[in-house]
């Protein structure tokens, strides 16, 4: 067997994020005992810069690597820039936020790096296994990353409700993809899409049934989807701020990245069948989200169900099916992921050590109080509802 060839220069960006992760870890081991660790903060915002910067080059080239299993191509390239701009506003949210609650560790931003680096293998795998590392690699720095403040019970209890439930998630959809594996014979996207493309009906294969299923659970519940949205609210709400506006943003991108190369071009042939199936959940994914928004009296449980409600939005545009449909679905998570970071950060700033403030009735009088404060979450909140 030919060992597949390695091009570091197409993960040149990943590298240049995971180094990042070991370095703020490394550094802070060796200066104990300063109390404000900004430094570290100013490190991991430097090496998504570096990062960015690494991925400028690869913009046009289209590469494959690793034997076909990772692609540089515009679609990932652009998520790959989502993702880097999302950690980026993510650690400057975090510089005041992280020593104020106490969660100012190595960990924190080295978690927030890793877990961007799994997004952007994600958002480049054409392998079912390398999108499953990416995966994983972003999921397990979520859960820890959603229980950091180890003090408190509602983040405790956010990151085991979060790592239970998507242990179950993450099954669902492994299993989607050995049966996709055992019916095809192949973990290539493009070429399960060619083996597909001679099956006549869903029907007359049980294992690809079966896989289309346990793939829309799994993906269901990576983008807050009902019925497969139950633990977004709680885990948003217990989760640290600055990491609930990370989740929202970085998480959902990352899943509808997947989603859609999966669907689109590992599953195309069967497009009838998972579209009645995608228009069903974005019907009922919008209405609930919506309407559930509405009787909330937290803040964070309010852009919770209106994450829930913006996925039924992209599932929208996922359901057109065609480069319309996906151009539009890319311009949407990026004004999304300024919007939502933003309303996040307006709710950090509002808030001090022990208390969030995070209850609807704290921002009564807040024109008056910080009135620029309320400007920017008046845009951001309409921004949300579409205007303009």
């Amino acid at each position: 067997m030919k060992p597949p060839e390695v091009s570091l220069s197409a993960i040149a960006p990943e590298i240049v994020l995971t180094v990042t992760a070991l370095l703020v870890l490394l550094l802070e081991v060796f200066s104990k005992g300063k109390d404000n660790k900004g430094y570290l903060a100013v490190l991991s915002a430097i090496g998504v810069v570096v990062a960015f910067f690494f991925t400028l080059p690869l913009i046009g080239t289209g590469t494959s690597a690793f034997g076909g299993m990772f692609t540089n191509d515009g679609y990932a390239l652009f998520f790959v820039v989502v993702f880097l701009i999302i950690a980026f506003l993510t650690i400057l949210i975090s510089m005041g936020y992280a020593h104020r609650e106490g969660i100012e560790g190595g960990e924190y931003y080295a978690l927030i790096l890793l877990a961007t680096v799994g997004m952007m293998l994600m958002a480049g795998g054409t392998h079912l296994i390398t999108i499953f590392l990416g995966l994983e690699t972003m999921s397990i720095s979520i859960y820890v990353l959603a229980g950091m403040m180890r003090e408190d019970r509602r983040s405790v209890e956010s990151a085991l409700k979060y790592f239970l439930l998507g242990a179950f998630a993450t099954g669902f959809l492994l299993y989607g993809m050995a049966y996709v594996y055992g019916a095809t014979g192949s973990l290539f996207l493009r070429d399960i899409g060619s083996f597909i493309a001679g099956e006549k009906s869903l029907l007359n294969s049980p294992l690809l049934l079966m896989s289309l299923v346990f793939l829309t659970i799994g993906f269901g519940f990576k983008i807050a989807s009902v019925p497969f949205h139950m633990w977004t609210p709680d885990v948003y709400e217990g989760a640290p701020t600055s990491i609930t506006a990370f989740m929202a943003t970085g998480v959902k991108a990352a899943a509808f990245s997947v989603l859609v190369r999966v669907f689109f071009i590992g599953l195309p042939a069967f497009r009838p069948d998972w579209t009645t199936i995608m228009w069903v959940l974005a019907v009922a994914t919008m209405t609930l989200g919506n309407i559930v928004a509405i009787s909330q009296t937290n803040i964070k449980r309010l852009l919770a169900y209106s994450s829930i409600a913006h996925a039924g939005y992209l599932l929208v545009a996922f359901v057109a099916g065609n480069s319309l449909g996906v151009s539009g679905m890319l311009f949407y998570l990026m004004a999304y992921a300024f919007m939502n970071i933003g309303a996040f950060g307006c709710v950090i700033l509002l808030g001090k050590k022990g208390e969030e403030n995070t209850l609807i009735s704290d921002y009564a009088g807040l024109g008056f109080k910080h009135p620029l404060l309320a400007a920017a979450m008046t845009i951001f909140l309409l921004s949300m509802a579409g205007i303009p």
